[in-house]
């Protein structure tokens, strides 16, 4: 975390003891925006988030706000909201922390957007393996009950609200939103088509919107000090502060709350400590692995931001920054994504399924046996023939880290092109 908690909105009691307590949370200015928000109207409050301009910190980008505003008014049907918890992209390990050490904070913001959208009902749908995350959501929704922060007439005010806390079983598709309502509706976890988008046919056919715990828990701030003090972070177009994950070749990985716009190379250099062992800075994966790979020289002028991350052909993603070092590989790096994401596709579209499998066979036999310059080729039309052709963007997800790695580092793939002195053969 950063030294300095004016600088902070989502982790401002990350350290305190019992930090994840009703309790604490009180004593430390939670639970305070709740008389606020019930004198506003629930249009006032979606303009409020419209204007702060927060984004979804899950992945997309997409304005909080203007999906709430997407919600009709004038049906006969519950509204719900459904908080991704899933986390499942690789690299990526923030949201744990929010529902590990402040899950407080993210009730109070379950409570704003339900009550903006007018949903009676809200699910968090958690990682299967996040064990103690889970307890620690299950025991403060529960402890909410008790008292009355959340069920009928919820802190006095007339208003209903119940949060029920589901267990996902460990797919990365479930991540994606509409295969986590499929889940959450007893079926297998399979994107839908859009449209419809959730919210206007989403959980049992009803209304939803669906959020992660890091866009949920920005909402306190929000509503406590206004959306100009929360624009007072980060850059004009991308406001607010973001957690990264920083893994890899780093003295200091961890999670890290810094505003929008901080500079790419002082997250490494200052942040994080520099380099592990000295040694130099190679590439970096700026937003989960399926965002596209950046190089030493992009990483001098690249800043955390969606716009920058545009202007140097990536995407900021989840924030899941992964920090690799002058001796890494390449190839073999991509290779550990493809088996991921081929393992992962849960097969609904040919693309995906039959596409996956044939780039992680095709780098396994170039590690392996060596290959050909028209292997490369054909890396890279396999990619293009997957991408955006469909349901959901797990195809996308593989098609472009290999794009991208094969256009930024070249050598690494030549090196194990057959027939050549300096051919490098990898045992997996």
């Amino acid at each position: 975390m950063t030294d300095n908690k004016d600088n902070l909105v989502l982790t401002t009691r990350f350290g305190l003891e019992k930090s994840y307590t009703a309790d604490v949370y009180q004593k430390t200015g939670g639970y305070k925006s709740i008389d606020k928000l019930f004198s506003m109207k629930p249009d006032d409050v979606i303009e409020e988030v419209k204007k702060s301009g927060l984004r979804g910190r899950g992945g997309a980008g997409f304005a909080a706000g203007l999906k709430w505003s997407f919600i009709p008014k004038n049906v006969d049907k519950p509204k719900y909201l459904c908080v991704n918890a899933d986390e499942s992209e690789p690299g990526t390990f923030k949201d744990r922390y929010l529902l590990e050490d402040d899950p407080h904070q993210l009730i109070e913001g379950i409570i704003i957007c339900c009550y903006a959208i007018g949903a009676e009902s809200a699910y968090v749908y958690i990682r299967g393996e996040f064990d103690l995350a889970y307890r620690r959501i299950e025991e403060a929704v529960q402890e909410a009950y008790q008292k009355g922060y959340l069920g009928k007439n919820l802190f006095g005010k007339n208003y209903k609200l119940d949060v029920t806390v589901h267990r996902g079983a460990g797919a990365y598709i479930c991540g994606e939103e509409t295969a986590l309502l499929s889940s959450l509706e007893g079926n297998k976890g399979q994107p839908r088509i859009k449209p419809p988008f959730p919210a206007v046919v989403g959980l049992f056919g009803c209304p939803t919107i669906i959020n992660n715990v890091e866009t949920i828990s920005a909402l306190p701030y929000i509503l406590n000090n206004g959306a100009d003090a929360y624009k007072k972070f980060g850059t004009e177009k991308s406001p607010g502060t973001k957690l990264f994950s920083v893994s890899g070749h780093v003295n200091k990985p961890g999670v890290y709350e810094l505003p929008l716009g901080y500079p790419m190379k002082d997250l490494i250099n200052k942040v994080c400590g520099g380099m592990k062992d000295g040694k130099a800075l190679k590439a970096v994966i700026p937003g989960g692995t399926s965002m596209p790979i950046l190089t030493a020289k992009d990483c001098e002028t690249v800043t955390l931001d969606y716009e920058s991350m545009t202007a140097h052909q990536t995407m900021l993603g989840s924030g899941g920054v992964i920090v690799m070092n002058e001796d890494v590989d390449m190839v073999w790096v991509l290779r550990n994504l493809s088996r991921f994401y081929a393992h992962e596709s849960c097969g609904q579209c040919t693309p995906c399924r039959e596409g996956t499998g044939w780039i992680d066979k095709m780098l396994v036999r170039i590690l392996r046996e060596g290959g050909e310059e028209k292997d490369i080729a054909l890396l890279n039309e396999l990619s293009d023939n997957m991408m955006g052709k469909t349901i959901c963007v797990l195809a996308d997800s593989l098609s472009m880290p290999v794009i991208s790695f094969i256009k930024k580092f070249p050598d690494d793939f030549r090196r194990h092109l057959k027939n050549r002195p300096q051919a490098v053969r990898v045992g997996i």
